[in-house]
């Protein structure tokens, strides 16, 4: 779902004059246009500066990370393009179905690309967050077990889970229907009698829920780890610009997820378990779905605008506003988690045992020599 489709919401259901329609039909297609234009933008920069950052950083642990978010920008960007260019068509034709869909072909299409890039980028999020929790809390087997080819596997097949899901309706030989104000196509919403159109309804709002409560737990996790980690590890000051990198992203992330899709999940649920909708719930469908919408075009900016160099500048910023050292800044690395790593390895080494053994023996020959002389 994206912003350039559910713009065109904005028409009331009652019918304006002609030339009132008229007005409205040419502004909504303005800014159907001018936010696809602006969601396709915003992804395309940071498909650039994921890519780039997964060039640098491919043989690292972070890359699979970055393979997770270029392809959830990835998805973004085909969802603008696709949706967008539907709706613009769809609204351009005065929403009137039956002269260029006799079919239903353009719906069903519609409503599966609907239902995809909704549930994907859900569901790409939970991944992500729980790569990023087995990284920090398990750096070591995060480090030889998630590599590269394990990460395009899983991207993979989330995808292919989405299609499936997104084909169950025709499979099943259920149609995705036309929604009430004549812009878009999703799932059966009214006079549901058929249980199957219930279980789509409630398959796929039980899946973006639970995605998003995968994400929540995985990222309160992960963020009281750094924070306990950042506690603990005062000494090693390197570290603390790559731990409130993380938690910002995490907590952005988080927010902008939860904010803007709970409303419609939890509104297609109460709809499935109901079996109906009244005018009400036209109206709050309308209001979550604008919300949802949003979560697209905001995702790609919490890749560009919350990276470590953007957060250097807002805090050296910050720290000359307020007149006062808020944050020490310190060299900006790859993972505080490595140098750890690094620093128990010296120390449990076999070199570094042979020193100590080496010292300990040493010491015990001076005092055997020191005794003898004492009793001579």
């Amino acid at each position: 779902m994206n912003n350039s489709t559910e713009i065109t919401l904005y028409s009331a259901n009652v019918s304006p004059s002609n030339s009132t329609d008229l007005k409205e039909q040419k502004i909504s297609v303005f800014f159907s246009i001018v936010f696809m234009t602006v969601g396709i933008t915003s992804n395309s920069l940071a498909i650039a500066i994921l890519l780039k950052a997964y060039q640098r950083f491919r043989k690292k642990s972070k890359a699979s990370f970055l393979l997770f978010a270029s392809g959830l920008v990835f998805t973004d960007l085909f969802g603008h393009l696709i949706n967008g260019t539907i709706a613009v068509y769809v609204y351009a034709s005065d929403r009137d179905w039956s002269k260029f869909d006799h079919s239903n072909i353009l719906c069903s299409i519609f409503g599966m690309c609907m239902v995809f890039f909704g549930l994907c980028p859900l569901l790409l999020g939970s991944v992500m967050a729980v790569e990023r929790c087995i990284g920090v809390t398990e750096p070591i087997f995060h480090s030889t077990k998630m590599t590269s080819r394990h990460a395009k596997i899983i991207l993979a097949f989330v995808w292919l889970f989405a299609i499936a899901v997104a084909l169950l309706p025709i499979l099943t030989l259920r149609s995705y229907h036309i929604q009430a104000t004549r812009t878009w196509c999703f799932l059966k919403t009214e006079q549901i009698k058929d249980w199957m159109d219930q279980f789509n309804l409630l398959l796929f709002s039980s899946l973006g829920l639970l995605a998003l409560a995968i994400s929540f737990l995985c990222n309160a996790v992960t963020g009281i780890t750094l924070l306990r980690s950042k506690l603990k590890s005062q000494q090693h000051r390197q570290g603390r610009s790559h731990h409130l990198e993380m938690i910002v992203q995490l907590l952005a992330i988080m927010c902008v997820s939860c904010i803007c899709w709970t409303p419609f999940l939890v509104t297609m649920a109460n709809i499935g378990l109901k079996n109906y909708k009244s005018q009400e719930a036209n109206e709050t469908i309308l209001f979550s779905l604008r919300m949802a919408t949003w979560n697209q075009i905001l995702d790609p900016w919490v890749y560009i605008l919350l990276r470590k160099t953007v957060l250097k500048k807002l805090f050296t910023i910050a720290r000359r506003c307020c007149g006062v050292e808020i944050i020490g800044l310190h060299a900006w690395e790859f993972s505080s988690f490595k140098n750890s790593l690094k620093v128990a390895t010296i120390s449990e080494s076999p070199s570094s045992t042979r020193t100590n053994t080496f010292s300990i023996s040493q010491k015990a020959d001076t005092e055997q020599k020191c005794e003898l002389m004492q009793t001579k």
